[in-house]
């Protein structure tokens, strides 16, 4: 029997961590549990609610915060609150699948559109790995706003 997968980012600022990968994958933020959220309502603005009404203290709002794929096909994903800073090479990263599909200079021109992009929300390009046929199709590595390694695929 198979089991679901949630990946979890120890954080320093959940929430807004978690607004980097929800607009990197295209995710959403899901509303609190038992609120039926209007068309268009913000589901972070329902959890600012939702945590007031149950005496939650404002420090303590920011402490988790999750993600999930509105197709329902990826894992969610979940930001924790940790005190310690990020010191060592991710051991575990994702791989952002921008462009699988293409090959050569059309893939890489995909690839550094999308990095564009991603830098534009706060992530930071580290290395371009050109292709290296026939194994290498080319990839990007990039961290995101804490400093989580990823590679654009």
């Amino acid at each position: 029997m198979s089991r679901e997968v949630q990946f979890t980012f120890d954080a320093h600022d959940p929430k807004a961590l978690s607004i980097f990968w929800r607009a990197a994958l295209g995710y959403v933020h899901p509303g609190p549990p038992g609120v039926e959220l209007a068309e268009g309502a913000d589901p972070l603005a329902a959890w600012d609610v939702f945590l007031a009404q149950l005496g939650v203290p404002l420090e303590q709002r920011n402490t988790r915060s999750a993600i999930e794929d509105p197709e329902g096909r990826g894992p969610r994903i979940f930001f924790q609150l940790v005190p310690e800073d990020k010191i060592a090479k991710n051991r575990v990263h994702l791989d952002v699948r921008a462009a699988p599909e293409l090959r050569g200079a059309e893939r890489m021109a995909a690839l550094e559109a999308e990095c564009a992009r991603l830098v534009g929300l706060g992530g930071t390009r580290v290395h371009r790995h050109d292709p290296e046929p026939p194994m290498g199709a080319g990839h990007i590595v990039m961290t995101d706003p804490e400093g989580n390694e990823f590679c654009l695929d």
